[in-house]
């Protein structure tokens, strides 16, 4: 894993140093240049090592010089496409570097050689000869890459604070993004915080013409549900079988690596699930496993871990973090962040890795699965929310609305009057709105006036609306799930383990995001994944022999820290500031209802906390 930077144009080594520097904990290990002024060309890299640790250096080049490449990510089928290659009549010069195969994959099948691979990633290759530069993102956007191109400079980097660190950068908020932040908790791709600045959506590429200026992007793959029936005689115990045997060897493409590995264990059915299949793969007694506690009960799974890791024998390490400890981290936490990013499962994710980094370098981790699987609490409702829209009678709503907007708060994890309150806000808006609205800081009719202007809904959320309307399934639950797996999975689960992670030099690796998988997944019927109130129906059966049974069945439980009681007792101060031109009086009504217990605002305080906290209301 590491961080890439660089520029076409306008600029000198200063600001590829500065660049570089911006982002240095992506890449402790080594770094490396390629600048040439009189063609304006600049390529950065710094490196974490993981693969071929004295053969892997960067820039890397070929052996005549045509190609060169800075790369941030692993290619987990690199060895079988070294093997296709070599039989083409390509020469390596490393032992077993993926970068070196990119450069030889691109030379010898071209921009489509990025469908055949199978990993996470985002690089830039330099083609001489055609004076482009080509990039490419991983399919789940699990590797950052943000660019930008102004008069006489395109610039990209694995980070935006990468990006704003060269001199030709006006770095200033976008407004479209500051909306976006308070209508999701995060900035979905291609936007980003600053103006001019964008995310390269995952499952996409980018040329730059290094003659003509011209920058294109384009799409070489999209998550799409399509559903087929098993073929007869292939009963749900042998799909069961088949997914077991998929996951399997995701872990262990996953398990390869030249320095020490380990696996998140949360004591939920996804990492427990990785964690066994790897402990069977590498040996009980070498896998170190990880798991947090909190001294809050409702926010503590630690027990779970425990169990899950004393059944499947790994060398278990865990680590409880007190309220004291939490808020003493939190400003190293967000000091940071490069980009607001609203999701407080960012502060105990942030623990977890730097307990990791004490061990190991690289993690597997379960995040996918509650995407692929329907595992979120919305799909629960989905049923009755679908029912209720079609049935419940407008003045009806609003008054069952009245009455459940009183029950009383409770800061508790994922708490009973939380989740009502949060499904009847989204049964005020059509079901294309449901998936942001049911997650969202603010309500859409609060971000007018937050903003203290009318926000146009179609155009805020916009992305949201385009992946519910182009999904071809016609029941409800697969426009959420394919909303959560193309949307919410990419710009905010993944965009926080990698800054979390990174932040500590520590590479998590993801085995429920394999393309394999992922393909045998998506063609799955519904009734595999939702099975009445049933999640993760087949993945459950699948993971019948390698974990607990009351694991197994167990619901999911959020991994997060109870912000919304820590703003109420003064823990946590209220967030003071906005930035400019919004609304300071819609914040401080927001604190005092929060503070008085006449409603549940921890989600807006803490995006808000974010903002003032990591200076972006200047």
């Amino acid at each position: 894993m590491c961080g890439i930077a660089g520029f076409i144009g306008a600029g000198t080594f200063d600001d590829l140093k500065r660049m570089n520097e911006a982002q240095r904990s992506r890449g402790p290990d080594a770094e490396g240049h390629y600048c040439d002024p009189d063609q304006g060309i600049y390529l950065g890299h710094l490196r974490l090592s993981i693969l071929d640790l004295g053969g892997g250096a960067q820039p890397m080049w070929t052996a005549d010089g045509a190609l060169g490449i800075v790369f941030n990510g692993e290619i987990y089928n690199h060895s079988d496409l070294r093997k296709e290659l070599v039989a083409a009549g390509a020469s390596f010069r490393s032992d077993h570097s993926d970068t070196e195969v990119l450069l030889h994959a691109y030379r010898q099948w071209g921009d489509d050689f990025v469908e055949r691979l199978n990993g996470m990633w985002a690089f830039v290759i330099y083609d001489r000869a055609r004076q482009r530069l080509f990039a490419s993102r991983d399919r789940f956007g699990k590797k950052p890459f943000y660019y930008t191109q102004t008069k006489g400079l395109f610039a990209f980097a694995s980070e935006l604070r990468a990006i704003a660190a060269h001199s030709g950068v006006i770095a200033r908020p976008s407004p479209m993004a500051l909306r976006k932040y308070f209508a999701y908790g995060y900035i979905p791709a291609p936007w980003s915080y600053l103006d001019a600045v964008f995310k390269l959506p995952g499952g996409c590429n980018l040329e730059f013409d290094l003659r003509s200026s011209h920058l294109k992007t384009w799409r070489y793959w999209q998550f799409r549900l399509e559903p087929e029936e098993p073929v007869a005689g292939e009963n749900d115990q042998a799909l069961a079988e088949k997914l077991k045997a998929l996951i399997t060897s995701a872990v262990n493409r996953r398990l390869i690596s030249d320095v020490p590995i380990g696996a998140f264990l949360s004591g939920g059915i996804d990492s427990s699930t990785v964690s066994a299949l790897a402990a069977r793969s590498i040996g009980a007694d070498r896998l170190e496993t990880f798991s947090i506690g909190f001294d809050d009960p409702s926010f503590d799974e630690s027990d779970y871990a425990r169990r899950v890791a004393e059944q499947i024998g790994s060398r278990h390490h865990h680590r409880l973090f007190t309220e004291a400890e939490a808020r003493a981290d939190l400003a190293a936490v967000v000091a940071r962040l490069d980009e607001p990013m609203g999701d407080s499962s960012l502060l105990p994710t942030s623990f977890l890795c730097r307990h990791a980094r004490e061990f190991v370098t690289v993690a597997l981790g379960g995040d996918g699965a509650d995407e692929l699987f329907a595992g979120y609490d919305p799909f629960l409702a989905l049923r009755w929310a679908d029912l209720y829209r079609r049935w419940v009678p407008r003045p009806l709503h609003q008054a069952i609305g009245f009455v459940v907007a009183r029950m009383p708060v409770s800061h508790r994890n994922m708490s009973l009057d939380f989740r009502i309150k949060r499904t009847m806000r989204g049964l005020d808006f059509p079901p294309r709105l449901w998936c942001p609205v049911w997650m969202a800081p603010l309500a859409p009719d609060e971000l007018s006036e937050l903003f203290q202007q009318t926000i146009d809904c179609e155009e805020v959320y916009a992305d949201a609306i385009e992946t519910w309307e182009s999904c071809t399934q016609p029941d409800i639950a697969s426009h959420v799930l394919e909303f959560y797996t193309r949307f919410y999975l990419q710009d905010d689960i993944l965009a926080k383990v990698d800054r979390a992670s990174m932040a500590y030099s520590l590479e998590v690796r993801a085995p429920f995001l394999d393309i394999e998988l992922v393909d045998f997944v998506r063609r799955l019927p519904l009734r595999y994944k939702l099975d009445g109130s049933r999640t993760k129906s087949l993945l459950r059966t699948a993971a019948t022999d390698l974990i607990p049974a009351d694991i197994i069945e167990r619901p999911k439980k959020g991994f997060g820290v109870p912000v919304g009681r820590w703003f109420r007792d003064g823990t946590l101060p209220l967030p003071q500031k906005v930035p400019a031109g919004l609304a300071v009086k819609f914040l401080q009504d927001k604190g005092a209802a929060h503070v008085a217990g006449r409603a549940d605002e921890r989600a807006f305080l803490w995006n808000a906390y974010l903002l003032d906290a990591g200076g972006w209301c200047a």
